[in-house]
Order: structure tokens, then C-alpha cells, then sequence
């Protein structure tokens, strides 16, 4: 390929990266005219895989050399081609490519249009270890933007234009932090008839910003990767809530195990499980939903999901866990 591996983005389109030179035949071929023309025409050392198309030119079989070399010169191409053929559409990216290579193992895939007529071939030679590396790159920057910021913004700028960059989202993160503190004050008597409700206040809010933060990565990786739909959005909804659900589940039975050995079965352990059960799957909720509304809206998920998810986790969380005590105990 003329450019290099470097110049890879893992969110361009494929088929800017693809190779030109794949060779396709016709299925009424037969061996002997097809390694005839392979002699004509000459071999390159990129060509892995040979396809066979139909009279439309519509790719419906993959020949492997292997094949092709050990098959009858008067067998046809459409009796000896492998008719499953793994392709990828034109408008995947290179992410999703990457995605393919790990899943079905195969040495190159053919991109094809609406008609599954061939566009170019993408082979190994794109995911080399400099690719890997660039993943890693991104993985740094996606773990400032998660923060609310981009790397960019900030790599070798001057204090003043750093904090131009980072403070509003703080301001995030103290607007929530006021309201959590006003929501608390509310339930002053509640807390003050169960005090071993705030000795675990800070580990179910832990829990809920982690399986927050979990939700909405996978989220974000999700719409890098595809366009969302409400139907994506309901599928990924429910696994998200079954898996908080056993999450929320698993830790509330251990927090319940715990209160009892240390200060006996309470009504307080009760409202806690509970708290931690309604903390999860809220949590779980916000980190899908949000990046996703961000996402419709035409805002960037990966800079504004991650402290608008926190603030909402955060709220919900003590909403939840405060007026289970009041309905509770």
C-alpha cells in the first residue's frame, strides 16, 4: 500500500485504506482457464485470497490458492469456490475491519457495495504492530476525554488556556456535589434514626459512578463503531440492566452478609442492599443514555458523557438510596 501504517485512523472508512488489486473470476470458469489468465496476467505477492463473482459481477464465492492449485483443470469455479464468504461493507470502518480480523480469523476480506460487488480488499497488512500502537495512543486520549477534556487542548499549554479547558467541567462535578449536599440535608432525620446508613453512603456511591462509568464506555465505543437506533439502544438497555441487576444483586447479598456479622440483621442492611440494587441499575441507565441523548444531539459523547454520567449517578444514587430509608425504616 502507498501510505503507511501510521496514517491509519481506527474510525476512517476501510475502503480508504483498501487495496485495488484483488482478482476476481466468473463462476463458469473452469480451473485450467483461470490458472491460465493467473499466468497471463501475473501474480503479486499482496493477492491472498482469488473470488468468484456471478454474471452481474456480484461476489458470491472465495477461492483459496490452496484450492484452486489442488482442483481438476476441467472443474469449474463454481463447483470447487467456497460459497460462505465473510465481506465487509463499504461503510465500515476500520475499527469495525479490526473487529472482523479478530473474530473469524481469516488472512483478508473483500469490501463490497449494496449489490455485493467488490470495492477492494483489506488484508492483515493494515494491522501490523504499528496499528496496535495507535490503539494504545487512543486508549490515552480517550481516557482524557472521558475527564471532560481533550488531550489536545491541553498537551503543552500554558496554565491559563489549561484552565480555560478543564475548569467548566469542574463546575460540574461542584454543581452536583451542592445538590447531593441539599438532597442530604433533607433526609437529616433519616440519617439520624440510622446512622450506619452513612457508613456505607460513600461505597454505593463508588459503586455507582464505577458501573456508570463501565456503561458508558461501552456506550461510547458502541457509537463510535455503529449507528445508533432505537432498537440498538433497547438491546443494549436490557443487557446493560440484567448485568446490573446480578452486579447490584452479587454485592448487596455481600454488604448484608457483612452488617450481620458485624452488627446483626437490621432493617438498615435491608435498605442498604436495596440502595446498592437501585444505585447499579440507575447508574447503568444514565452511562447508556446519556452518551447516546449527547449523541443525538449531535454533541460529542466522549468529552461530555463523563462528568454529566457522574453527576446524574451521583443524584440518583442518594435520591434513591435516602427515600428507600424514609419508605423503609
Amino acid at each position: 500500500m502507498a501510505e503507511t501504517i501510521a496514517s491509519v485512523h481506527l474510525h476512517d472508512l476501510v475502503l480508504t485504506h483498501a487495496r485495488k488489486d484483488f482478482v476476481a473470476f466468473r463462476q463458469s470458469m473452469s480451473v485450467g482457464e483461470v490458472l491460465a489468465a493467473i499466468r497471463r496476467q501475473g501474480a503479486t505477492d499482496a493477492i491472498i485470497y482469488y473470488y468468484v463473482v456471478d454474471e452481474q459481477d456480484r461476489l458470491i464465492g472465495v477461492l483459496p490458492i490452496r484450492r484452486l492449485l489442488s482442483a481438476e483443470s476441467d472443474a469449474h469455479l463454481g463447483d470447487i469456490m467456497i460459497s460462505r464468504v465473510i465481506a465487509i461493507p463499504k461503510n465500515s470502518s476500520v475499527l469495525n475491519a479490526c473487529e472482523a480480523f479478530v473474530l473469524h480469523k481469516l488472512l483478508a476480506f473483500p469490501i463490497i457495495d449494496e449489490m455485493r460487488r467488490i470495492l477492494g480488499v483489506v488484508d492483515v497488512g493494515l494491522f501490523t504492530e504499528e496499528i496496535f500502537d495507535l490503539t494504545e495512543r487512543e486508549k490515552s486520549e480517550q481516557l482524557f476525554e472521558t475527564l471532560g477534556f481533550r488531550i489536545s487542548q491541553v498537551k503543552d499549554a500554558t496554565p491559563a488556556r489549561a484552565f480555560r479547558f478543564r475548569f467548566p467541567w469542574l463546575l460540574t462535578t461542584v454543581a452536583s456535589g451542592i445538590l447531593c449536599a441539599l438532597l442530604t440535608s433533607a433526609f437529616e432525620v433519616t440519617l439520624a434514626q440510622g446512622l450506619i446508613l452513612v457508613f456505607f453512603l460513600t461505597m454505593i456511591l463508588g459503586l455507582g459512578e464505577s458501573v456508570s462509568i463501565q456503561s458508558m464506555s461501552l456506550a461510547v465505543q458502541s457509537l463510535q463503531a455503529f449507528q445508533p437506533s432505537l432498537r440498538w439502544y433497547l438491546k443494549a438497555l436490557r443487557r446493560e440492566l440484567t448485568t446490573a441487576l446480578m452486579l447490584g444483586a452479587g454485592c448487596g447479598v455481600l454488604v448484608v452478609m457483612i452488617i450481620w456479622i458485624w452488627r446483626g440483621m437490621s432493617a438498615e442492611a435491608i435498605v442498604i442492599a436495596l440502595g446498592i440494587v437501585s444505585s447499579l441499575v440507575s447508574a447503568c441507565v444514565f452511562g447508556l443514555s446519556v452518551p447516546a441523548l449527547l449523541h443525538a444531539f449531535r454533541l460529542d459523547p466522549k468529552v461530555a458523557a463523563g462528568p454529566i454520567t457522574l453527576a446524574c449517578a451521583d443524584l440518583s444514587t442518594l435520591f434513591l438510596y435516602f427515600n428507600l430509608a424514609s419508605f423503609l425504616l
